[in-house]
């Protein structure tokens, strides 16, 4: 994949890449899923892991003030994907170990979101 000729600021945030990588590890996940849940787990768990990411785009444009909002949102979407993945061993759609890994990216990914809130909240 080509490296694009517009570049945003947020793209050089270690938290932002590793949410978007996240998110497209949840989505390779879920197409496994069965189809009923397409709707349902499949859409839920991809959305709140797509949040993550969205939110620290988003948020990162505007004040400190707000951009910890909206790193809050984050950290609570990838709180959700801890309750998604769960559901989703439950039913037998992915295997512990898997379950596993997504437990350790979601608390990597949080513990840098609490990082950068801790850090943003100094500066005001």
């Amino acid at each position: 994949m080509g490296k694009s000729n517009y570049h945003f600021r947020f793209e050089d945030l270690q938290v932002y890449q590793k949410a978007i990588d996240f998110g497209e590890h949840v989505n390779g996940l879920t197409m496994t899923f069965p189809k009923e849940e397409m709707y349902k787990l499949s859409s839920q768990f991809s959305r709140a892991a797509d949040s993550i990411a969205y939110n620290i785009a988003e948020g990162s444009a505007s004040t400190d003030i707000n951009f910890n909002r909206y790193l809050k949102m984050a950290w609570d979407s990838s709180h959700e994907c801890v309750a998604a993945s769960t559901k989703a061993r439950l039913r037998g759609y992915i295997s512990f170990s898997q379950d596993e890994e997504n437990r350790r990216l979601l608390t990597e990914i949080g513990k840098m979101i609490s990082a950068l809130r801790t850090h943003l909240k100094k500066k005001f």
